[in-house]
C-alpha cells in the first residue's frame, strides 16, 4: 500500500456519495483518465494503486460495469485502526496553506485545542498560517480545491494521524458517519 491508495479510495467514496446524491451516473468520472485529472495521481499510478487496493480487499471492480468501488467497512478500519502507524504525519515547519486536521471546516468549533499551531497543508493560495503537515499525497492541496467532500474526508484523516485520543476518537466516529453517508 502507498499512501495516495487512501487518498484515491477516499476520491473514491466522494465520488460515489455524490452519484448517489444525483440522478444521473456518469461511469467517465471513473475512468484512469479522469481520476488521475481529479486527483493530480498520474493514470498509470492510478492503475497500480487500484490493482493494489483489489488485491487487499479495499475496493473491487463492479461485476457489470468495471467500476472501481471502495470497501467502505474496510477503508473506516485501516484509517481508524491503522493509518497513524502506517502513513504518520510529519509536522514541517511554519508556513501558509489548507487548514486541515481539527483547524478544518468539518472540525472547526468543535473541539477546543491547547492553542498550537493550526495544521496546513501547504499551499501558496492557501489563506491559513500554521504548522505545514505533510499531505498524504502531494496532490491533496489541489484536489480539495475542487471537492468539498473530499477535503471534509482528508482532514478528518489527518486529525486522526495528528490528534490525541480524544481528538482521534472525535474525528473517527466523524469520519465513519460520513463514510457511511450519515
Amino acid at each position: 500500500m502507498k499512501s495516495q491508495d487512501i487518498f484515491l479510495l477516499l476520491k473514491l467514496v466522494s465520488l460515489q456519495q455524490s452519484e448517489k446524491n444525483s440522478e444521473t451516473v456518469s461511469l467517465t468520472q471513473y475512468t484512469v483518465r479522469a481520476l488521475a485529472e481529479n486527483t493530480g495521481i498520474s493514470k498509470s499510478q492510478i492503475s497500480l494503486a487500484l490493482q493494489r487496493c483489489y488485491a487487499v480487499t479495499l475496493a473491487k471492480p463492479d461485476r457489470h460495469t468495471g467500476v472501481p468501488h471502495t470497501n467502505v467497512k474496510a477503508l473506516e478500519e485501516f484509517i481508524i485502526y491503522g493509518i497513524r502507524y502506517v502513513f504518520p504525519a510529519k509536522l514541517q515547519t511554519v508556513g501558509r496553506g489548507i487548514a486541515t486536521g481539527l483547524a478544518a471546516p468539518v472540525l472547526k468549533g468543535e473541539l477546543m485545542t491547547a492553542g498550537e499551531l493550526l495544521p496546513v497543508w501547504a499551499d501558496a493560495q492557501g489563506k491559513t498560517m500554521g504548522q505545514v503537515v505533510e499531505p498524504l499525497f502531494k496532490t491533496v492541496p489541489q484536489a480539495v480545491r475542487r471537492d468539498q467532500r473530499l477535503y471534509a474526508f482528508l482532514a478528518l484523516t489527518d486529525a486522526i494521524r495528528l490528534g490525541q485520543p480524544r481528538e482521534r476518537a472525535f474525528a473517527a466516529d466523524k469520519l465513519s458517519n460520513m463514510l457511511r453517508g450519515i
